[in-house]
């Protein structure tokens, strides 16, 4: 399939830089309709839902992945993407040139100096697009310290924010705004952005209403923010992603399928890791391990009914994700209509929820 079919032109004016405060005030583009587009604000969506629906969230939580450091004189930025092991990471590097194999970074804060700090990583390997393989030079408890001393959060390339040794980058907040409120177990390096929007007050409500929680865990990589380079999807290969979906989760999402309810995922990640561990048949089983699903129009869902997620961007992995879902004809319609009322797009962007019409 050719990836210009899932381009279309976006003014920068719309990406946003910063959430809505409150989160839930941001606007929902309501897409469940098949006659009709309607324009809601996210603390609408008690009122969209129904008794018995169930809502499958990703609760994974973001480490501050992304680092700012020094070989010699030369700057380099490190994003973590994917662990080989406790110690030893895969990250992109912006400044990768500068580095040969065994160079050793070092990492510094604002308040930081690198002649004062003790947190430095060595290079073992370049690999091209899979980035480089750097291991820290400290224990496992150290470097789960010293990410939240020296590390920021690892926001897209399109949300611009000055290096830390400009005292301005202070005014944001993103340590707590680029996390969901329900987020608990660490190992993302991007946020699941269709949480982003949910507060206690509407989760609140969402019980209120006889709405099921259904937690399972994937930890985002980088590689999301990766644009498609190749000019067909058949081409494109996708960094995998670790997931878990324990027994409990199974059986209460098997068991609203049995009984016809309404099965919505909080997200991309929620949907590509369902998709993963279901079967043919639509069952739901436990899973424990990565998962690189690639998934393009064509594709029948086995598991959801409805998603709620962000604007993505133009020929991205996630927006051929919800064409599969909606159907890409209606997307593009839904998209043309986000940017004339002006949605705001991207991570901390605007939010909507799609019906799928694909499904086995």
């Amino acid at each position: 399939m050719r990836v210009d079919l899932f381009d279309f032109e976006l003014d920068k004016e719309l990406i946003a830089s910063k959430p809505e405060n409150p989160r839930d005030a941001s606007r929902l583009l309501d897409v469940t309709n098949d006659d009709c587009i309607n324009d809601r604000h996210f603390y609408d969506l008690p009122n969209i839902l129904q008794k018995g629906d169930v809502l499958v969230f990703n609760n994974t939580k973001v480490i501050p992945a992304r680092l700012y450091g020094k070989r010699g004189l030369a700057e380099v930025e490190v994003t973590l993407y994917h662990p080989e092991n406790g110690l030893t990471w895969w990250a992109f590097i912006k400044n990768s040139k500068r580095l040969k194999k065994d160079d050793v970074i070092v990492f510094y804060t604002a308040e930081i100096s690198t002649e004062n700090s003790t947190f430095k990583a060595k290079v073992l390997e370049k690999h091209g697009e899979n980035g480089v393989l750097i291991e820290f030079l400290c224990s496992a408890d150290e470097l789960s310290n010293n990410l939240e001393t020296y590390g920021l959060m690892p926001l897209p390339p399109y949300i611009k924010r000055d290096k830390p040794t400009n005292s301005i980058w202070n005014k944001y907040n993103d340590k707590e705004d680029y996390q969901t409120v329900y987020a608990k177990y660490e190992g993302a390096v991007a946020a699941p952005t269709a949480g982003l929007h949910f507060t206690d007050d509407v989760l609140n409500k969402l019980e209120e209403k006889g709405v099921e929680k259904v937690f399972l865990t994937l930890h985002v990589g980088a590689g999301t923010f990766l644009p498609v380079k190749t000019d067909n999807t058949e081409d494109h290969k996708m960094h995998a992603e670790y997931g878990v979906i324990t027994k409990e989760a199974c059986d209460a999402i098997n068991k609203a399928k049995k009984e016809n309810r309404r099965v919505i995922a909080v997200g991309t990640t929620s949907v590509r890791l369902l998709e993963t561990a279901s079967d043919d048949k639509g069952v739901l089983h436990p899973f424990n391990g990565e998962t690189s699903i690639f998934i393009t129009p064509g594709y029948k869902f086995k598991i959801i009914d409805y998603i709620i997620t962000n604007f993505h961007l133009p020929k991205s992995t996630l927006f051929m994700l919800i064409c599969a879902i909606a159907g890409t004809d209606r997307m593009k319609k839904a998209y043309a209509h986000a940017i004339k009322e002006k949605y705001r797009f991207y991570s901390y962007g605007d939010s909507s929820i799609l019906k799928c019409v694909n499904k086995i």
